[in-house]
Protein backbone atom coordinates (compact mmCIF):
# COMPACT_ATOMS: atom_id res chain seq x y z
CA UNK A 1 0.00 0.00 0.00
CA UNK A 2 1.24 3.51 -0.81
CA UNK A 3 2.29 5.73 2.07
CA UNK A 4 -0.07 8.35 3.48
CA UNK A 5 2.16 11.12 2.13
CA UNK A 6 2.00 9.72 -1.42
CA UNK A 7 -1.79 9.32 -1.26
CA UNK A 8 -2.24 12.85 0.10
CA UNK A 9 -0.01 14.21 -2.66
CA UNK A 10 -2.14 12.43 -5.32
CA UNK A 11 -5.33 13.79 -3.75
CA UNK A 12 -4.02 17.37 -3.89
CA UNK A 13 -2.82 16.96 -7.50
CA UNK A 14 -6.17 15.49 -8.57
CA UNK A 15 -8.05 18.34 -6.88
CA UNK A 16 -5.99 20.89 -8.82
CA UNK A 17 -6.64 19.00 -12.06
CA UNK A 18 -10.35 18.94 -11.26
CA UNK A 19 -10.36 22.71 -10.78
CA UNK A 20 -8.67 23.19 -14.18
CA UNK A 21 -11.05 20.88 -16.04
CA UNK A 22 -14.06 22.51 -14.36
CA UNK A 23 -12.85 25.95 -15.46
CA UNK A 24 -12.29 24.68 -19.03
CA UNK A 25 -15.81 23.21 -19.02
CA UNK A 26 -17.29 26.59 -18.09
CA UNK A 27 -15.21 28.40 -20.71
CA UNK A 28 -16.24 25.93 -23.43
CA UNK A 29 -19.91 26.29 -22.42
CA UNK A 30 -19.65 30.05 -22.84
CA UNK A 31 -17.91 29.73 -26.22
CA UNK A 32 -20.51 27.19 -27.37
CA UNK A 33 -23.30 29.71 -26.79
CA UNK A 34 -21.49 32.26 -28.95
CA UNK A 35 -20.87 29.66 -31.66
CA UNK A 36 -24.55 28.68 -31.69
CA UNK A 37 -25.54 32.33 -32.06
CA UNK A 38 -23.12 32.67 -34.98
CA UNK A 39 -24.66 29.67 -36.75
CA UNK A 40 -28.23 30.86 -36.21
CA UNK A 41 -27.44 34.36 -37.47
CA UNK A 42 -25.56 32.98 -40.50
CA UNK A 43 -28.19 30.51 -41.73
CA UNK A 44 -30.69 33.15 -43.05
CA UNK A 45 -27.98 34.58 -45.31
CA UNK A 46 -27.09 31.14 -46.60
CA UNK A 47 -30.74 30.28 -47.17
CA UNK A 48 -31.39 33.44 -49.20
CA UNK A 49 -28.32 32.78 -51.31
CA UNK A 50 -29.52 29.20 -51.92
CA UNK A 51 -32.97 30.42 -52.90
CA UNK A 52 -31.63 33.03 -55.33
CA UNK A 53 -29.32 30.51 -56.98
CA UNK A 54 -32.02 27.86 -57.25
CA UNK A 55 -34.52 30.32 -58.73
CA UNK A 56 -31.95 31.59 -61.20
CA UNK A 57 -30.87 28.14 -62.43
CA UNK A 58 -34.46 26.94 -62.77
CA UNK A 59 -35.46 30.05 -64.72
CA UNK A 60 -33.08 29.24 -67.57
CA UNK A 61 -31.73 25.73 -68.14
CA UNK A 62 -29.08 27.03 -70.53
CA UNK A 63 -27.25 28.88 -67.76
CA UNK A 64 -23.93 27.22 -66.97
CA UNK A 65 -20.76 27.66 -64.97
CA UNK A 66 -17.51 25.64 -64.69
CA UNK A 67 -18.27 24.98 -61.00
CA UNK A 68 -21.48 23.16 -61.98
CA UNK A 69 -19.90 20.83 -64.55
CA UNK A 70 -18.92 17.30 -63.49
CA UNK A 71 -15.71 16.10 -65.11
CA UNK A 72 -13.49 13.05 -64.95
CA UNK A 73 -11.87 12.93 -61.54
CA UNK A 74 -8.11 12.47 -61.59
CA UNK A 75 -7.14 14.34 -58.40
CA UNK A 76 -9.50 14.79 -55.46
CA UNK A 77 -8.88 17.40 -52.79
CA UNK A 78 -10.07 16.54 -49.27
CA UNK A 79 -10.52 19.41 -46.85
CA UNK A 80 -10.18 18.22 -43.25
CA UNK A 81 -11.62 20.67 -40.71
CA UNK A 82 -10.10 20.11 -37.27
CA UNK A 83 -9.17 22.10 -34.18
CA UNK A 84 -5.94 23.87 -33.30
CA UNK A 85 -5.89 22.44 -29.78
CA UNK A 86 -6.65 19.08 -28.20
CA UNK A 87 -8.61 18.10 -25.09
CA UNK A 88 -11.77 17.82 -27.19
CA UNK A 89 -12.50 14.12 -26.79
CA UNK A 90 -12.97 12.22 -30.08
CA UNK A 91 -13.69 15.41 -32.06
CA UNK A 92 -10.62 15.22 -34.32
CA UNK A 93 -10.18 11.45 -34.23
CA UNK A 94 -13.68 10.83 -35.65
CA UNK A 95 -12.96 13.03 -38.69
CA UNK A 96 -9.61 11.37 -39.36
CA UNK A 97 -11.06 7.87 -38.90
CA UNK A 98 -13.87 8.45 -41.41
CA UNK A 99 -11.47 10.08 -43.88
CA UNK A 100 -9.05 7.15 -43.76
CA UNK A 101 -11.86 4.63 -44.16
CA UNK A 102 -13.15 6.47 -47.24
CA UNK A 103 -9.79 6.86 -49.00
CA UNK A 104 -9.05 3.16 -48.50
CA UNK A 105 -12.31 2.39 -50.25
CA UNK A 106 -12.10 5.01 -53.03
CA UNK A 107 -8.40 5.24 -53.92
CA UNK A 108 -5.74 2.73 -54.80
CA UNK A 109 -2.79 5.07 -54.12
CA UNK A 110 -2.08 8.36 -52.35
CA UNK A 111 -1.28 10.00 -55.69
CA UNK A 112 -4.98 10.17 -56.52
CA UNK A 113 -5.78 12.73 -53.84
CA UNK A 114 -4.43 15.69 -51.93
CA UNK A 115 -5.26 16.88 -48.42
CA UNK A 116 -6.09 20.48 -47.51
CA UNK A 117 -5.87 20.63 -43.69
CA UNK A 118 -7.70 23.36 -41.80
CA UNK A 119 -6.56 23.45 -38.19
CA UNK A 120 -3.24 22.46 -36.62
CA UNK A 121 -4.42 18.95 -35.72
CA UNK A 122 -5.35 18.18 -39.33
CA UNK A 123 -1.95 19.37 -40.59
CA UNK A 124 -0.15 17.22 -37.99
CA UNK A 125 -2.29 14.24 -38.99
CA UNK A 126 -1.53 14.67 -42.71
CA UNK A 127 2.22 14.97 -42.09
CA UNK A 128 2.22 11.99 -39.73
CA UNK A 129 0.72 9.70 -42.39
CA UNK A 130 2.70 11.19 -45.25
CA UNK A 131 -0.25 12.55 -47.25
CA UNK A 132 0.41 15.17 -49.89
CA UNK A 133 -0.91 18.53 -48.65
CA UNK A 134 -2.14 21.54 -50.58
CA UNK A 135 -0.26 23.92 -48.27
CA UNK A 136 2.36 23.38 -45.57
CA UNK A 137 1.39 26.21 -43.23
CA UNK A 138 -1.35 25.85 -40.64
CA UNK A 139 -4.69 27.46 -41.39
CA UNK A 140 -5.71 28.39 -37.87
CA UNK A 141 -9.29 28.04 -36.65
CA UNK A 142 -9.56 30.58 -33.86
CA UNK A 143 -12.48 30.65 -31.44
CA UNK A 144 -13.89 33.95 -32.74
CA UNK A 145 -13.65 32.93 -36.40
CA UNK A 146 -14.55 35.45 -39.06
CA UNK A 147 -15.39 35.11 -42.74
CA UNK A 148 -12.24 37.00 -43.73
CA UNK A 149 -10.05 34.34 -42.04
CA UNK A 150 -10.78 31.77 -44.77
CA UNK A 151 -11.43 33.95 -47.81
CA UNK A 152 -7.88 33.57 -49.17
CA UNK A 153 -7.97 29.82 -48.52
CA UNK A 154 -11.30 29.40 -50.31
CA UNK A 155 -10.05 31.45 -53.26
CA UNK A 156 -7.07 29.09 -53.48
CA UNK A 157 -9.41 26.08 -53.66
CA UNK A 158 -11.54 27.65 -56.39
CA UNK A 159 -8.52 28.81 -58.38
CA UNK A 160 -6.93 25.36 -58.39
CA UNK A 161 -10.26 23.79 -59.36
CA UNK A 162 -10.85 26.17 -62.27
CA UNK A 163 -7.27 25.64 -63.48
CA UNK A 164 -7.82 21.88 -63.49
CA UNK A 165 -5.18 21.12 -60.86
CA UNK A 166 -7.86 19.39 -58.82
CA UNK A 167 -11.09 17.94 -60.18
CA UNK A 168 -13.18 17.47 -57.06
CA UNK A 169 -13.29 18.94 -53.54
CA UNK A 170 -14.82 17.16 -50.55
CA UNK A 171 -15.06 18.60 -47.04
CA UNK A 172 -14.88 16.49 -43.87
CA UNK A 173 -16.16 18.17 -40.73
CA UNK A 174 -18.23 17.65 -37.59
CA UNK A 175 -21.84 18.74 -37.93
CA UNK A 176 -23.30 20.19 -34.74
CA UNK A 177 -26.54 18.44 -33.75
CA UNK A 178 -26.68 19.25 -30.06
CA UNK A 179 -24.38 19.51 -27.07
CA UNK A 180 -23.95 15.75 -26.77
CA UNK A 181 -24.07 14.79 -30.45
CA UNK A 182 -21.73 15.74 -33.29
CA UNK A 183 -21.83 13.79 -36.56
CA UNK A 184 -18.96 13.58 -39.06
CA UNK A 185 -20.10 14.63 -42.53
CA UNK A 186 -18.43 14.56 -45.93
CA UNK A 187 -19.85 17.18 -48.29
CA UNK A 188 -18.92 17.78 -51.90
CA UNK A 189 -17.91 21.40 -52.30
CA UNK A 190 -16.91 21.37 -55.99
CA UNK A 191 -18.31 20.73 -58.48
CA UNK A 192 -21.47 22.10 -56.93
CA UNK A 193 -24.16 19.49 -56.54
CA UNK A 194 -27.41 21.18 -57.57
CA UNK A 195 -29.31 18.77 -55.32
CA UNK A 196 -27.49 20.32 -52.36
CA UNK A 197 -28.99 23.71 -53.18
CA UNK A 198 -32.01 24.29 -50.98
CA UNK A 199 -35.23 24.34 -52.98
CA UNK A 200 -37.85 26.73 -51.56
CA UNK A 201 -41.02 25.12 -50.26
CA UNK A 202 -44.36 25.35 -52.06
CA UNK A 203 -45.53 28.07 -49.68
CA UNK A 204 -42.53 30.19 -50.56
CA UNK A 205 -43.09 29.52 -54.25
CA UNK A 206 -46.68 30.67 -53.82
CA UNK A 207 -45.38 34.02 -52.65
CA UNK A 208 -44.33 34.59 -56.27
CA UNK A 209 -41.15 36.49 -55.56
CA UNK A 210 -40.02 38.26 -58.71
CA UNK A 211 -36.33 38.84 -59.40
CA UNK A 212 -34.91 41.44 -61.74
CA UNK A 213 -31.49 40.45 -63.06
CA UNK A 214 -29.01 43.18 -63.93
CA UNK A 215 -27.15 43.18 -66.21
CA UNK A 216 -28.19 39.62 -67.32
CA UNK A 217 -28.69 36.18 -65.70
CA UNK A 218 -25.34 34.65 -66.77
CA UNK A 219 -23.43 37.53 -65.15
CA UNK A 220 -25.37 36.95 -61.93
CA UNK A 221 -24.50 33.24 -62.01
CA UNK A 222 -20.83 34.05 -62.52
CA UNK A 223 -21.01 36.32 -59.48
CA UNK A 224 -23.07 34.01 -57.26
CA UNK A 225 -21.08 30.81 -57.76
CA UNK A 226 -17.88 31.92 -55.95
CA UNK A 227 -20.02 33.47 -53.21
CA UNK A 228 -21.93 30.22 -52.82
CA UNK A 229 -18.74 28.16 -52.46
CA UNK A 230 -17.20 30.62 -49.99
CA UNK A 231 -20.32 30.69 -47.86
CA UNK A 232 -20.76 26.91 -47.96
CA UNK A 233 -17.24 26.32 -46.65
CA UNK A 234 -17.59 29.04 -44.02
CA UNK A 235 -20.86 27.46 -42.87
CA UNK A 236 -19.14 24.08 -42.50
CA UNK A 237 -16.37 25.68 -40.43
CA UNK A 238 -18.91 27.43 -38.18
CA UNK A 239 -20.62 24.08 -37.65
CA UNK A 240 -17.28 22.45 -36.87
CA UNK A 241 -16.33 25.17 -34.38
CA UNK A 242 -19.60 24.72 -32.47
CA UNK A 243 -18.99 20.96 -32.47
CA UNK A 244 -15.48 21.51 -31.13
CA UNK A 245 -16.70 23.58 -28.18
CA UNK A 246 -19.44 21.02 -27.46
CA UNK A 247 -16.99 18.12 -27.61
CA UNK A 248 -14.49 19.91 -25.37
CA UNK A 249 -17.22 20.86 -22.90
CA UNK A 250 -18.37 17.23 -22.71
CA UNK A 251 -14.80 15.96 -22.38
CA UNK A 252 -13.99 18.40 -19.58
CA UNK A 253 -17.23 17.52 -17.77
CA UNK A 254 -16.30 13.83 -17.93
CA UNK A 255 -12.75 14.61 -16.77
CA UNK A 256 -14.09 16.60 -13.80
CA UNK A 257 -16.47 13.81 -12.82
CA UNK A 258 -13.70 11.21 -13.12
CA UNK A 259 -11.41 13.37 -10.98
CA UNK A 260 -14.06 13.60 -8.27
CA UNK A 261 -14.51 9.81 -8.31
CA UNK A 262 -10.74 9.35 -8.09
CA UNK A 263 -10.53 11.75 -5.16
CA UNK A 264 -13.20 9.75 -3.31
CA UNK A 265 -11.31 6.52 -3.96
CA UNK A 266 -7.99 8.03 -2.87
CA UNK A 267 -9.59 9.51 0.23
CA UNK A 268 -10.85 6.05 1.16
CA UNK A 269 -7.34 4.60 0.74
CA UNK A 270 -5.93 7.48 2.77
CA UNK A 271 -8.38 6.84 5.61
CA UNK A 272 -7.53 3.14 5.61
CA UNK A 273 -3.81 3.88 5.68
CA UNK A 274 -4.33 6.42 8.48
CA UNK A 275 -6.40 3.93 10.49
CA UNK A 276 -3.74 1.25 9.99
CA UNK A 277 -1.04 3.66 11.22
CA UNK A 278 -3.11 4.54 14.30
CA UNK A 279 -3.70 0.84 15.02
CA UNK A 280 0.03 0.13 14.79
CA UNK A 281 0.83 3.02 17.17
CA UNK A 282 -1.76 1.83 19.69
CA UNK A 283 -0.42 -1.70 19.49
CA UNK A 284 3.10 -0.45 20.18
CA UNK A 285 1.92 1.64 23.15
CA UNK A 286 -0.06 -1.22 24.67
CA UNK A 287 2.81 -3.64 24.08
CA UNK A 288 5.28 -1.26 25.73
CA UNK A 289 2.98 -0.74 28.74
CA UNK A 290 2.58 -4.49 29.18
CA UNK A 291 6.34 -4.95 29.00
CA UNK A 292 6.87 -2.36 31.76
CA UNK A 293 4.31 -4.00 34.00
Amino acid sequence: MASMRDIKSRINATKKTSQITKAMHMVSASKLKKAERSIKSYRPLMYQLNMMLDTLLNSDRELSHPMLVNRETEVTCYILVSSDRGLAGPYNANVFKKFQADIEERHESNDEFIVAPIGHKALSFAKRYGYKTLFDETVHVRDDIQFIDFKATTERFMRDYLRGTIDKIVVYYNEFVNTLTQVVRDRQLLPIDQEAIVVPSEEEHNEQILFTYEPYPQAIVDQLMPMFVENMLYGYILDAKASEHAARMTAMKSATDNAKDLIKSLQLHYNRARQAAITIELTDIIGGANAVN
